[in-house]
């Protein structure tokens, strides 16, 4: 029992790494930001709760703190001395009268040219889509190329022209082959998504015609764009946003190389751009303008025109133009 070996005691030792007090700045730091943020919660409702006078007489003090106009070039006299604070008064509102900044009028002819190249840009998107929906068309698409759009002076122009084996109209006469009836109401459905108002003419070839007295192409070219009107209208448009009504005769061919080809037989639909719009309208008085632009002996077709084999129109009287004038406007 004696020899008996004596036990082994192992001793952990557990260090302890890092730690130590690291003092209390971290709370002098967080007691600084909520000063700070009350401070500044505190300076938001003030500016809050003053008015535009109270602002802009606290901006004409920190701008000018003396009694005298103009900008200090020395602390202000105050009641604790030079640099305390003044016991001047502070005219309210002059701080706004500071910001007032003198705008440079606009040039007329600028805005004039700007709207107009804002309105024929709103052309061109019309157009585009016009074409869009011709393509998209079951209806329109077999009679494409018998629809010629472009831009002229007077706003977007869609042209329906005659072809060879398919003309628009009867030999002689106003009533509309059946096709042409689905063409011009698909056009008055479409027309109508547009706000501007319309013009109509009506156009023949140099063929003379005549049935009976007094009625000659002129009186057929106005039935015919008279009879454009009414289809329009029964596809959708609405009866005030047609403007004019026309018949040109042969006074405008399309093809002035071929007088009597079929192209020259056409009904011209112009989206008028405001422009035309104004001079066509005037001030809503009946100046004549209307026939102002049209070839001599141009009939203006009134809305209640008979068609062919009805009694003639009655011809408006029209200022002599130029050939070109009357094209740029129909």
């Amino acid at each position: 029992m004696a020899d008996a070996p004596a036990p082994i005691v192992i001793r952990r030792v557990k260090k302890v790494v890092g730690g130590g007090h690291h003092g209390g700045s971290w709370k002098v730091a967080f007691a600084d930001f909520a000063t700070a943020m009350m401070a500044f919660f505190l300076l938001m409702w003030l500016i809050a709760a003053t008015t535009k006078e109270q602002k802009g007489a606290i901006s004409e003090y920190f701008n000018n703190p003396s009694m005298m106009d103009g900008r200090a070039t020395a602390p202000s006299p105050g009641m604790n001395g030079p640099g305390g604070a003044s016991t001047s008064l502070v005219k309210l509102g002059s701080g706004m009268e500071l910001k007032k900044v003198t705008m440079k009028p606009a040039d007329p002819k600028e805005i004039k040219r700007l709207a107009k190249e804002l309105e024929r840009k709103r052309l061109e998107t019309l157009m585009k889509e016009l074409r869009q929906a011709i393509e998209g068309s079951q209806a329109l698409e077999p009679f494409k190329d018998q629809l010629l759009i472009d831009i002229t002076p007077a706003g977007l122009r869609i042209q329906i022209v005659d072809k060879q084996n398919r003309p628009m109209f009867d030999i002689g006469s106003s009533a509309l082959k059946p096709y042409t009836v689905e063409i011009l109401r698909e056009l008055g459905a479409f027309i109508q998504t547009v706000p501007n108002r319309i013009s109509i003419s009506g156009h023949t070839d140099n063929a003379p015609y005549g049935n009976r007295a007094g009625y000659t192409n002129w009186e057929l070219s106005a039935d015919r764009a008279n009879a454009a009107r009414r289809t329009l209208i029964a596809g959708g448009l609405e009866e005030n946003k047609v403007a004019v009504v026309v018949g040109l005769s042969s006074s405008v061919l399309f093809d002035k190389a071929h007088p009597e080809a079929p192209i020259n037989r056409r009904i011209s639909i112009v989206v008028m751009n405001q422009a035309e719009e104004a001079s066509i309208s005037g001030s809503g008085k009946d100046d004549g303008s209307i026939g102002q632009g049209l070839p001599e002996g141009a009939s203006v077709a009134a809305p209640d025109d008979a068609p062919a084999g009805g009694s003639p129109p009655a011809p408006a009287s029209a200022a002599p133009a130029a050939e070109s004038a009357a094209e740029a406007g129909h």
